[in-house]
């Protein structure tokens, strides 16, 4: 698995995508058919093989994972950590809410700020500073 350099974005996960993409992560790698049988173990509702193919597949092409065959086998494996996508998206959603609000935006996140408890404070200060 290889994180994107830092200028490119992932792509939003729809909920389903979201899904695949938490057991994707949790395996490192896996055919469709491990992916599926990792969905469905935590499954109220079982979903079928083509859906988890399909959905796979549209991760393919955005970008969001690598496909590699092995033999008849199509193996998938996360092109972002889970950590570093969720870096990207968060970074994305921060930097689409101020372009869209400005500095109302950043009066909710500072009040979000001011309502945690010290102990977090501190440490959301070391992780800015750190960054």
């Amino acid at each position: 698995m290889t994180d994107a350099d830092s200028a490119s974005i992932p792509p939003a996960l729809h909920e389903l995508e979201s899904k695949v993409m938490d057991h994707l992560w949790t395996l490192g790698e896996g055919s469709v058919r491990e992916v599926m049988e990792a969905v469905n173990a935590d499954a109220s509702r079982e979903l079928a093989y083509t859906t988890i193919m399909t959905t796979l597949q549209r991760l393919d092409r955005k970008q969001v994972v690598e496909r590699r065959r092995e033999g008849k086998t199509d193996i998938y494996s996360p092109r972002w950590s889970r950590e570093a996508h969720r870096d990207a998206r968060a970074r994305a959603e921060v930097a689409a809410l101020v372009d869209q609000y400005g500095n109302e935006a950043l009066v909710h996140f500072t009040r979000q700020v001011v309502q945690l408890d010290p102990k977090t404070r501190a440490k959301l200060r070391r992780l800015a500073r750190d960054a």
